[in-house]
């Protein structure tokens, strides 16, 4: 056995001089600052979108005079209430070239936040149930191809080799035709996206301002002025939205109306089990989606409730029809006990896109309307957010997605694309 190194000594004596504080001595992650009176630019969000879009604006952009708002805590929003899945393999080619930019940005986000964000590569399947579906994933795989994207189209037995679990017999209620599979996609660990990205903006200057409540946006001759907050109000040059569900609600107080509606999204998660699926199977058809953990236990999403609300719970005859297609994939699961369910409020455009864009007042910008899609573009989003608000024009990625294609009508139909956009 190797003598433990002085380094290691070191290392255990401060974790136990740490215990015996209830570590109360330890280097926190981040600062937790009082608000300045003026900052060059206010992010108004604390979830891995606007964590990003503060991490870039200082290492790539040089501002650092930055702050971000978050009316909880960093992390605690939609960023807290996804399924974590990963991929790029989108139709148009809008869509595509951005989750394909954020995918290989995912690739060494690890590498470069110096976190670990535990981000696993371990295959999507998009499962084909008739033969409209093999229809569509055939066009969508050649569309990736041409784009440069992974992306490969399944028979039914190739699916059955990759995930042995699955029922993929003929007279099954949702019978396996093929499948989509793009091996380069995966989950990651959602928590740690958003504290790595906090520790990596903290460190360059960046506040980061919790249990700050945005309450209104103060705007003068056409241009913003700043946020008023529950801990008083933030004077900025430049003001960015990067809010999830509650977009539609700021662009109001700033006198705008955003083409988006918001709705609950359902996901449970199961018991811990040993593992048994090392990839991430979804069923557009029936609007679930399932993978498993690296603690064991089974993540499973359902489809955004039929309603608009900002509710947190959801409905629970979605869970039930969601639980029933998950079962009849996979008949073994039928006996696995959920262990919690919850909802997440998400923002959705007519054409299941996003908005990332300037508006008509000066200084304040969005960043919104991902629907069920944000998570995955995280790094991505951050970049040409953060390229966007210190240029004041779009980058060249967000071009197509910007508020003026409501407008001109050159919409970006993922939604009638691919039925569901997770």
């Amino acid at each position: 056995m190797k003598p433990f190194s002085a380094k290691s000594r070191y290392s255990g004596l401060g974790l136990i001089k740490n215990a015996l504080s209830y570590h109360e001595n330890w280097q926190r992650a981040w600062r937790s600052p009082e608000p300045k009176p003026d900052y060059d630019v206010v992010i108004v969000g604390g979830g891995g979108h606007g964590l990003a879009t503060a991490y870039y604006l200082a290492k790539v952009h040089g501002i650092t005079n930055v702050a971000v708002v978050e009316k909880g805590y960093l992390g605690g929003g939609n960023t807290a209430r996804n399924t974590t899945i990963i991929r790029s393999n989108y139709l148009w080619d809008e869509a595509a070239h951005l989750y394909e930019f954020a995918m290989k940005m995912w690739e060494n986000l690890s590498q470069e936040l110096n976190f670990n964000v535990m981000f696993s590569q371990r295959g999507v399947l998009n499962l084909g149930h008739t033969l409209q579906d093999m229809r569509d994933i055939e066009r969508r795989v050649n569309a990736n191809r041409l784009n440069g994207i992974d992306s490969f189209a399944l028979t039914t037995s190739e699916v059955q080799e990759i995930v042995p679990l699955l029922n993929c017999s003929p007279s099954s209620r949702y019978p396996v035709l093929g499948a989509s599979w793009q091996p380069r996609a995966g989950v990651a660990r959602h928590d740690a996206v958003a504290w790595g990205y906090a520790r990596g903006a903290d460190a360059l200057g960046v506040d980061l301002i919790q249990q700050a409540e945005v309450t209104g946006i103060r705007r003068r001759n056409g241009a913003v002025e700043g946020v008023e907050t529950t801990r008083g109000f933030i004077g900025a040059r430049k003001v960015a939205c990067v809010a999830s569900g509650n977009s539609g609600a700021l662009a109001a107080m700033a006198g705008l109306r955003l083409p988006i509606e918001s709705r609950p999204l359902q996901a449970l998660v199961s018991e811990p089990l040993r593992p048994c699926l090392d990839t991430v199977v979804m069923s557009n058809a029936v609007h679930g989606y399932i993978s498993q953990s690296d603690k064991g236990d089974l993540v499973i999403g359902a489809g955004a409730d039929s309603y608009n609300g900002y509710g947190q719970r959801g409905s629970f005859h979605v869970i039930e029809h969601t639980l029933q297609a998950i079962c009849e994939l996979f008949p073994m699961f039928s006996r696995v006990r959920m262990n919690r369910q919850w909802g997440g409020i998400v923002d959705t455009c007519p054409d299941a896109c996003p908005v990332i864009s300037k508006t008509p007042v000066q200084g304040l910008y969005f960043n919104c309307g991902w629907g069920t899609g944000g998570f995955k573009s995280t790094p991505g989003s951050g970049y040409v957010f953060a390229d966007t608000v210190a240029n004041d024009r779009p980058h060249p990625l967000a071009e197509a997605f910007t508020i003026d294609r409501f407008y001109s009508g050159a919409l970006i139909d993922e939604h009638g694309a691919a039925g569901v956009a997770h």
